[in-house]
């Protein structure tokens, strides 16, 4: 897909075609976010930083399991 750079205002842009938006399951207002790799940037919805968080308190649940279970009582 190929997206051009535009004129937004006093900004730079690009505008993402309606079937995209659909695909990622963005609308107006939402936040996007980019992320660097090897092969270029990745487009997503989700916070990269959100997602290692998480993994982060799931890994210490499942460490703590048993003090976990006794807090949920």
């Amino acid at each position: 897909m190929e997206l051009k750079i535009t004129r937004i205002g006093n900004s730079l842009g690009v505008i993402l075609p309606r079937d995209l938006l659909s695909r990622l399951k963005l609308d107006k207002g939402d936040t996007v976010f980019v992320t660097e790799t090897p092969d270029g940037y990745h487009l997503s919805p989700y916070d990269p930083a959100f997602a290692e968080q998480m993994q982060t308190a799931r890994d210490l649940m499942k460490k703590r399991r048993n003090a976990v279970h006794e807090l949920s009582k």
